[in-house]
C-alpha cells in the first residue's frame, strides 16, 4: 500500500487512482496523514481489503510530506562506506545520530529557500509503526511502516560554524527535509533491504548506490535507537547517504535557486524538489 498526504488528507491508491481514506472508510481512520499512525494494523488490514496497491496520477502540486508532522526525526551521519570515506572522517564503529526539527520536514510541492551554500544528500526515510523499545534487530522490521524518499540537504556553512559542529542545526532550516512523495508498506518491495538510491540535476546523476551498502542497516539502526529512547508511532529516520555531496567535490558544487533536484529510490519513485 502506498499513502500519500493530497492537500493535508490521507490517501491511498486502487488501480491507479488516488483514494480518499476516511471518505472510503466511512470516517473509521481519520483524514490527518499524521495520524494513520493511531492503528496502523487497521489501516494495512483496511488497505489489503480493498487491494490497496501501487501507485497512481495525481496532482503532485497538492502533494505533502507523507509523514507531515514526526515527533522524532533521527538521522544517520556517515553511514555509507564510501561517503564516509570521500570527507575527512573515518569510517564509524557505531551509528553517527544527529536529529533535524521536525519543523524543516516538506512534502514535493514546497519550494525551498536557498539562503546560503547548501549541499543535497538523498536518503531512505524510515518510519516507525508503533512504539519500539529495546527491540531486537531480528524484530525490528515489524515496527516499520513503509518507506519513503528525502534529502537531507544541509547547510554547510552553518554546520561548521562555531567551535562544534552544528550538524542538527544546519540540517533543518525551513524547508530542509523534503520527503515523499508517498509511503510505501514493506510488501511492495521485492527486497526492501536492496533497493537503488540516485539523485540527480537536469539529468546528472550527483549520487548513485544501493540500500545494501549501509554501514548499519534498517533493523541495527532500530535496535540501536530503541535501546537508547523509545521510537514513537509516526517518529522517522533519516537513514544515511551515499557518495557524491557537493562539498567533497574538487571544487566544491551546491545547488542553486532555479535547479531541480529529482531524488529517486527503487520501488518508491521519484522525489522532485524544486529550489528557489
Amino acid at each position: 500500500m502506498r499513502l500519500c498526504n493530497i492537500a493535508g488528507r490521507l490517501n491511498t491508491f486502487v488501480d491507479g487512482k488516488a483514494v480518499d481514506v476516511a471518505a472510503a472508510s466511512d470516517n473509521r481512520f481519520s483524514p490527518d496523514p499524521q495520524r494513520m499512525f493511531d492503528d496502523w494494523q487497521a489501516l494495512v488490514d483496511w488497505g489489503a481489503s480493498i487491494n490497496a496497491r501501487g501507485s497512481g496520477d495525481v496532482d503532485l502540486g497538492q502533494v505533502e510530506a507523507p509523514v507531515p508532522r514526526p515527533g522524532q526525526v533521527f538521522a544517520i551521519g556517515l553511514n555509507y562506506r564510501a561517503h564516509a570515506e570521500e570527507g575527512v572522517f573515518t569510517v564509524p564503529e557505531e551509528p553517527t545520530v544527529f536529529t533535524k526539527w521536525p519543523s524543516c520536514i516538506v512534502g514535493p510541492s514546497h519550494d525551498v529557500e536557498l539562503p546560503v551554500d547548501t549541499d543535497w544528500e538523498i536518503e531512505l526515510v524510515v518510519a516507525i509503526s508503533r512504539r519500539a523499545y529495546r527491540v531486537a534487530a531480528s524484530d525490528a522490521m515489524s515496527y516499520v511502516a513503509g518507506y519513503t524518499i528525502g534529502q537531507d540537504l544541509s547547510d554547510r556553512v552553518l554546520q561548521r560554524k562555531g567551535p562544534a559542529p552544528q550538524w542538527s542545526l544546519g540540517k533543518s532550516r525551513y524547508g530542509y527535509g523534503p520527503t515523499g512523495p508517498w509511503l510505501v508498506t514493506l510488501d511492495e518491495f521485492d527486497n526492501p533491504h536492496d533497493l537503488a538510491i540516485h539523485d540527480s540535476l537536469a539529468g546528472e546523476t550527483l549520487q548513485s548506490s544501493r540500500t545494501s551498502m549501509l554501514i548499519f542497516d534498517v533493523p541495527f539502526l532500530i535496535e540501536y535507537l530503541s535501546n537508547l529512547c523509545p521510537l514513537l508511532p509516526g517518529d522517522i529516520i533519516f537513514t544515511g547517504t551515499p557518495e557524491g555531496v557537493g562539498y567533497a567535490r574538487k571544487p566544491p558544487r551546491f545547488l542553486h535557486p532555479g535547479d531541480v533536484l529529482t531524488s529517486t529510490i527503487e520501488g518508491i519513485g521519484d522525489l522532485v524538489t524544486r529550489l528557489v
